[in-house]
């Protein structure tokens, strides 16, 4: 059973840095390349947006929104899944998700998805506050 444990999460001001970390277990050595993984985020009263994805190969796709100031990468090693944000600002507030998805056998290892429903394991999710 794969689990998600996401950390990190606190309040910085406009323009700081934060690194969002996602513990994955229930992944053996070889599961990495079955995978797909995201970070999800959520502000109150509005709508989840995926805002990165990497790949089972490591290709990554992002949100507009944060395209050039958040990375996404996975420390497989380590079992962890990383955002790491820069410039943050007011409208980054979120609550931040960390997701996993098993790839199909029609689907490619460069293929990740930003879009929530496609997604079967989540995380329990960090506050990021952003202020100015």
């Amino acid at each position: 059973q794969v689990q998600l444990a996401e950390s990190g999460g606190g309040a910085v001001q406009v323009g700081g840095s934060l690194r969002l970390s996602c513990r994955v277990s229930g992944f053996t050595g070889g599961d990495y390349r079955d995978y797909y993984m995201a970070w999800f985020r959520q502000a109150p009263g509005k709508v989840r947006e995926g805002v990165a994805c990497i790949a089972a190969d490591g290709t990554t796709n992002y949100a507009d929104s944060v395209q050039g100031r958040f990375t996404i990468s996975q420390d497989k090693a380590a079992n962890t899944l990383h955002l790491q944000m820069h410039n943050l600002q007011p409208e980054d507030t979120a609550m931040f998700y960390c997701a996993a998805q098993r790839r199909s056998p029609y689907q490619s290892y460069w293929h990740c998805s930003r879009a929530g429903s496609v997604f079967q394991y989540w995380g329990q999710g960090t506050q990021v506050t952003v202020s100015s």
